[in-house]
């Protein structure tokens, strides 16, 4: 006769953590923010961003669909002041392009937050969430529809009197998205690890990585001021600035430390050296992490920093030529994202 033990089926895996899923699921979404900072940076170069001058989030996910629609999308964009200061005369084919970027960028926005939302609500309905990360979850679903927001924020600075967005408002959208991007990859690398041990715990980011990721988000916000401000045309030469390396003749604001955020010429500045307190950050925890036997990700750390320098010098030779000036801010996402991948197995490797 069989034991009790032996009659008693098992719980359906429905009804199981789903560690791995819910991981593999977070990197897809880890991807999709990519792109969308990818786009961001296309909509953002293009000066496309006020082409929409309204926000309809459920409404304006339908693009005009007949020549009425457009007539009526181009009308409203006519009263704004991008046109009637800087693109008055400009026809109906031209307005069609900058609302394209923009309005993909929307898409997508709207796109990621229901593939978050609806395998959100379909993982915990299923009870397949591991105990302790509901909360990191929902979390993450809250910076999204804050990031929606902040989108409209931004774009919303640019609406009223100077046809330009806020540059704080542009590094505050870009940061939160590359926050964001960073969150997903180290949640999911969490759930992975504890597919493989049912006891891990989650891991405690090392010291060296809060020092280089806060130096690394330091450099976005600048990056950002520079893009808002179209700080990079402002010298196009390097290493110096011009013939100075430091121009001296800059026209300085005040107060002094003003020009910290509204300079253009400080901020490139700034932008430029910066870059080299990064990549110092990235050796030191390199090095520490090779000695701690994480070593392909420290090398793909180390070839991520070098390569976005190299892409920040030639966006600057290039005058800012679109498809450089695109590939260095999508560098900067897969910069942090192999920061995270180092830090992630290092931090692992601590006693708890």
């Amino acid at each position: 006769m069989a034991s009790q033990a032996q009659r008693t089926p098992a719980a359906p895996s429905a009804l199981l953590p789903r560690p791995a899923a819910i991981a593999n699921w977070l990197l897809l979404m880890a991807a999709l923010v990519f792109l969308m900072v990818v786009v961001g940076g296309i909509t953002r170069l293009t000066e496309s961003g006020l082409s929409m001058v309204r926000w309809e989030p459920i409404s304006g996910a339908i693009p005009p669909l007949n020549e009425q629609d457009w007539q009526a999308e181009f009308e409203a964009y006519r009263a704004s002041p991008e046109y009637r200061q800087v693109n008055a005369g400009m026809s109906l084919a031209q307005f069609k392009e900058i609302f394209f970027w923009e309005y993909l960028h929307r898409l997508l926005g709207r796109g990621i937050g229901l593939a978050f939302a609806i395998p959100l609500a379909w993982f915990a309905l299923k009870r397949a969430i591991p105990a302790g990360y509901g909360w990191r979850l929902s979390v993450l679903l809250l910076l999204g529809g804050l990031q929606g927001a902040i989108g409209w924020w931004m774009v919303a600075s640019g609406l009223v009197d100077r046809p330009e967005v806020s540059h704080i408002r542009l590094a505050v959208h870009l940061m939160l998205a590359l926050l964001i991007f960073a969150l997903l990859i180290w949640t999911a690398l969490d759930l992975l690890r504890l597919e493989r041990n049912a006891d891990a715990r989650p891991v405690k980011l090392p010291v060296a990585a809060a020092w280089l990721l806060s130096l690394l988000g330091l450099q976005i916000m600048f990056g950002a001021y520079v893009a808002g401000l179209d700080a990079g045309y402002a010298f196009n030469s390097w290493p110096k600035m011009g013939e100075e390396w430091f121009p001296s003749a800059t026209p300085m604001l005040q107060p002094l430390l003003v020009n910290l955020a509204d300079n253009p010429i400080v901020v490139q500045f700034i932008h430029r050296w910066l870059a080299l307190l990064v990549a110092a950050a990235c050796f030191v925890l390199a090095r520490i992490a090779w000695g701690g036997g994480v070593r392909a990700p420290a090398l793909l750390m180390i070839g991520a920093v070098i390569v976005q320098i190299v892409l920040g010098i030639a966006t600057l030779l290039t005058g800012v030529e679109l498809a450089v000036a695109v590939a260095h801010q999508g560098m900067a996402a897969l910069l942090i994202a192999t920061v995270i991948a180092t830090a992630h197995p290092l931090g692992a490797k601590r006693p708890a």
